[in-house]
């Protein structure tokens, strides 16, 4: 018996040890040489210090900011660990509200965010993207569309032409992958560095 177990132990073991440890640590490795930036979690870096990921949202609330999608994850309740309370962008946490269409709750949020838009920008179509949350929650990028609703806001709290600011935008707008895969879209944090830059 102990001769048909043992080569299913060696065999557990090798494969443990290539595929749990030598396979990761050498696509690791390979990652940190090819993609250093994008092995570290694609920071980005101002005056020396950590300031975001171009992968994760983060919030901005300051009318002098472009604003990114909302973000519907949580965080354990401080207070009482039962319950949780909101935590925008909290990668720890990533997911939406798994609030459905014929939710009231996700109803009256909705008109509630679109007429405090609609008061922003009288007269413009409010884009989807700036009410709805994304599906992890930590969505860095918005559409072009969504940045070009909020120039006025932005241009009126920095005293800036918004024909400037339109400009920016654009120049912050990445393409489709390869021309074909995927929208359009602006990275927010990118975009408001950018601003702060066109700004001094």
């Amino acid at each position: 018996m102990l001769r048909e177990i043992r080569p299913a132990i060696v065999l557990l073991v090798a494969l443990t040890v290539i595929t749990g440890l030598a396979y990761p640590l050498a696509m690791t490795g390979i990652a940190g040489v090819l993609f250093p930036s994008q092995a570290q979690g694609s920071l980005i870096v101002k005056d020396g210090k950590v300031i975001g990921s171009a992968l994760i949202g983060q919030e901005f609330r300051d009318d002098r900011y472009f604003h990114g999608r909302l973000s519907a994850t949580v965080a354990p309740d401080p207070n009482d660990s039962t319950k949780t309370v909101s935590a925008p962008y909290n990668a720890a946490n990533s997911g939406g509200s798994n609030l459905g269409p014929t939710s009231k709750a996700l109803a009256d949020r909705l008109n509630e965010d679109v007429d405090k838009l609609k008061a922003d920008n009288p007269g413009q179509p409010v884009p989807l993207d700036l009410v709805t949350t994304s599906g992890s929650g930590l969505d860095p990028h918005i559409s072009p569309e969504a940045a070009q609703f909020q120039v006025q806001r932005v241009a009126k709290a920095r005293s800036m032409p918004e024909e400037t600011l339109r400009q920016i935008v654009a120049a912050n707008t990445e393409g489709r992958l390869l021309g074909l895969i995927g929208e359009p879209r602006v990275n927010v944090l990118a975009l408001n560095l950018a601003l702060d830059r066109a700004a001094k």
